[in-house]
């Protein structure tokens, strides 16, 4: 959720920091703020909104100093304000904070009890005023801030610097993430590679509960017991030109259009097309001797992992189950021995799969995780890690990113299924054959979308919508919805087509739109059927389906947007393309923020 971000060099901070923030929009904020040592004392300033607001603030009123620390704030306690906007601390200290300190309201009444003055009401500010009061006390700044780590209980990442130190940051890592980066003669501290990528590629993570103390010319590093360890340093594949929008109007529209590159690229690391076969690296994992997967995840990963679980179960006939990953291991499921724990993430840092991932852990499961940050917590924590991909995905509504997940799901199905001799060579070679199709499938819907252009003039209008779906299509339509939701503001949906009659058929009127995810396949005609029954009502039918499926349903459909043939097992990854679109053209009917859509956060890592 929020974005952190320090310097320590012998270049004015202040810019960089700027820079470094607007790299990490991707995450979703509704305030800003930058602090910078200036002539040994503490400088800050700070704005409610965009960044542009914030560049506007240090336009105005410049901020000086080589040493400082920066922040884009996704609320949680306290209101989106200028008041509550990071940095916080007092004349000697000076935070910044990605997480929730559960204890914060006994700390607050014990420091207000000690004459600690405070100014706002979030949480962060506890950790500033508990600080301070242990420099009152005599403490040195590294004395003080490790102190104060060791009452804080919750979720968090920190970092801070003091007035009269100007090359000391202090930073720590709890349960969300924090990066270290390694220059000449300057030190940077970040939520993740990307915010510091045109800064320096040579990275160090800090494990969960470590901190550490960075000057101008490296950093030491602490366990949760004071200890010194070592953290590897380690290049990053990032680049400074990785996010640019080229052409593009937005971050969203140009990763929609990397669509094809990305599942290309994702399925050549995994297929050999000269034998016709999946080809997956050594995971360690026998799937003939996995007796059930458990996968977990959530937002549209969860929606990719219930593809997952349809393909295991029809393709390599493995048990599998799941569940989103905010209510799995409250649960406390039992869980099979010998069992593997499925879990997908782009970040790698989601609190509640990291979570859920821990869990399976504890439970005695081989974990694997399908990710597309190679270097995140998820992937330090499991057996085995398969990489979607990706690149870079910064519009907060994730999309590329989800069709390199179900690319991998796919191949490992495929994988899994010829290790339990579920299916032959020749099956094997029809998958694979149908899997290598999808980009220039994908290109095709890409390169033509003027039915989905105007189609969302007409869904544009709507107050509700329903998503359908069967079979391996049904978390398609839950995509959908979500898609429309998440970035036009419009009520949506996804149902499984059958359940319409179990309740959502009572809200189907001449206003409401039901979109259709129905290529032609075993469950079409089912599909169909559940179709005929909106008409009949009035609802406005909207298909998605091929040639041969849109021919069948002519009479039923008000619109209908033809998409290329494929096999029914990779339909899932073209479909999910077309949803994504229109819910982008009705985002931009509806003139909203695209790429940052209010409320949202790209990587969630409280719970």
């Amino acid at each position: 959720m929020c974005g952190i971000v320090g310097v320590i060099g012998a270049r004015p901070a202040a810019p960089l920091l700027l820079d470094a923030l607007r790299r990490l929009e991707y995450r979703g904020y509704d305030s800003a703020g930058i602090a910078t040592l200036v002539n040994g004392h503490i400088d800050r300033r700070r704005a409610e909104g965009k960044l542009s607001r914030l560049a506007d603030a240090l336009s105005s009123n410049a901020l000086g100093g080589t040493t400082g620390i920066g922040h884009t704030r996704w609320a949680t306690h306290g209101a989106p304000t200028e008041s509550n906007a990071h940095p916080h601390g007092t004349s000697r200290v000076s935070l910044v904070h990605n997480g929730i300190i559960e204890n914060h309201a006994e700390l607050r009444a014990e420091l207000e009890a000690e004459g600690q003055e405070f100014s706002t009401e979030t949480d962060t500010e506890t950790v500033a005023q508990l600080v301070d009061l242990n420099l009152k006390r005599g403490m040195q700044p590294i004395e003080a801030a490790g102190a104060a780590l060791q009452r804080l209980e919750g979720a968090y990442a920190l970092a801070m610097i003091f007035a009269g130190h100007p090359e000391l940051i202090v930073a720590a890592q709890h349960g969300a993430p924090l990066a270290v980066g390694f220059g000449e003669e300057e030190m940077f501290v970040g939520s993740d590679a990307l915010a510091l990528a045109p800064l320096t590629r040579r990275i160090a993570y800090l494990e969960d509960g470590d901190w550490t103390v960075v000057n101008r010319r490296g950093a030491a590093f602490f366990d949760s017991n004071g200890n010194r360890v070592e953290r590897d340093v380690k290049l990053t594949r990032l680049t400074g030109a990785a996010i640019g929008k080229g052409n593009f109007r937005h971050f969203m529209e140009k990763e929609l259009h990397e669509h094809p590159a990305v599942i290309g690229d994702t399925l050549h690391q995994m297929i050999s097309p000269g034998n016709q076969a999946v080809a997956m690296p050594d995971l360690g994992i026998d799937f003939a001797q996995v007796p059930r997967i458990t996968m977990s995840a959530c937002g549209s990963a969860y929606y990719a992992g219930m593809v997952g679980r349809w393909w295991f179960e029809a393709v390599s006939r493995i048990p599998a189950d799941g569940d989103v990953a905010s209510e799995f291991r409250y649960r406390t499921p039992p869980m099979t021995k010998g069992g593997l724990g499925l879990l997908v993430s782009q970040s790698g840092e989601t609190a509640d799969t990291l979570a859920a991932l821990r869990y399976m852990r504890e439970q005695g499961q081989t974990i694997l995780s399908v990710l597309n940050v190679p270097e995140s917590s998820m992937a330090r924590e499991s057996d085995a890690v398969l990489e979607t991909v990706a690149g870079p995905e910064i519009g907060v509504a994730s999309t590329k990113a989800f069709t390199a997940q179900l690319s991998v799901l796919a191949c490992l199905a495929v994988a899994a299924g010829r290790a339990t001799g579920a299916i032959d060579a020749a099956r094997e070679a029809a998958m694979t054959a149908a899997l290598l199709e999808v980009p220039s499938r994908a290109a095709e819907v890409l390169a033509d979308d003027r039915a989905i252009q105007a189609l969302a003039a007409r869904v544009a209008q709507a107050r509700d919508v329903l998503f359908l779906g069967r079979g391996n299509c049904f978390p398609i339509a839950l995509e959908g919805a979500l898609k429309l939701k998440e970035i036009s503001y419009i009520h949506a949906e996804g149902y499984a087509a059958g359940e319409m009659k179990h309740g959502p058929i009572a809200l189907i009127d001449p206003a409401v739109p039901v979109i259709a995810i129905a290529p032609s396949g075993p469950l079409f005609e089912k599909t169909a059927s559940n179709l005929q029954e909106a008409a009949a009502r009035g609802g406005q039918v909207i298909v998605f389906s091929d040639e041969a499926g849109a021919a069948k349903l002519q009479g039923i459909a008000a619109e209908t947007v033809v998409l290329p043939a494929v096999d029914p097992f990779v339909a899932p990854i073209l479909y999910a393309i077309p949803v994504q679109m229109l819910a982008y053209h009705v985002a931009i009917l509806k003139g909203t923020d695209v790429d940052q859509p209010r409320n949202l956060a790209k990587s969630v890592t409280v719970e």
